[in-house]
């Protein structure tokens, strides 16, 4: 089973996510993790969007990339701009990769319109990692 780390600046949104979908989807396949440069806790809306599409992450924590340390994981994915440009090199087993995501935590205004940035993130993501870690996706003979 490959192992994965996502990574993003805060852990609280798009790695989040990153790690909730891969594991639903494809969690026999992959172990699968998630960390930041600055932790800053689970972002609530993260939380409500993922819970629409029936994956749990309540239960989830926000860790620092430095907990992974002394772990090497097979994928390392940064999933923000500001995590490639700034996070310490994780070294990856087999692949480091890099996809950017905008960040839905930053958009401003009403709630309905903060969870409609969350929700098009999330449904972004899962077309992603449908098409690299899916059954057909870019890392299918991995």
């Amino acid at each position: 089973m490959n192992t994965v780390l996502f990574v993003c600046t805060h852990n609280s949104s798009r790695s989040q996510m990153a790690e909730g979908l891969l594991r639903d989807r494809y969690g026999d396949r992959y172990e699968v993790h998630s960390a930041g440069t600055e932790p800053g806790g689970v972002n609530p809306f993260a939380v409500a969007v993922m819970e629409e599409v029936g994956i749990d992450l309540s239960n989830h924590t926000s860790d620092h990339v430095d907990a992974y340390a002394d772990t090497t994981h097979d994928i390392v994915v940064t999933v923000c701009d500001d995590a490639a440009e700034n996070c310490p090199y994780i070294p990856a087993r087999k692949q480091n990769l890099h996809r950017g995501f905008e960040d839905p935590s930053a958009v401003t205004g009403t709630d309905n319109e903060k969870r409609e940035a969350f929700r098009r993130i999330r449904d972004e993501l899962a077309g992603w990692i449908d098409a690299t870690f899916g059954p057909n996706g870019s890392l299918a003979s991995e």
